[in-house]
């Protein structure tokens, strides 16, 4: 099973919020996301997941 990977950029996008807003997001652990190399990397099916679990509130 393949997963795409999202930089902070391309999740920013994919969410429509600002980068600074993406990176408050992870670092609050609102938002899925894992480290490589100091850089945010983020699996799109956890985000779309997270993004379901959000919108059943």
């Amino acid at each position: 099973m393949e997963s795409e990977i999202l930089t902070i950029k391309e999740v920013a996008e994919y969410l429509k919020v600002k980068e600074k807003t993406a990176y408050k997001l992870v670092a609050e652990g609102k938002i899925p996301g894992f480290k490589v190399g100091g850089s945010w990397r983020f699996r799109k099916q956890e985000i779309e997941e997270w993004i379901e679990k959000q919108s059943q509130r």
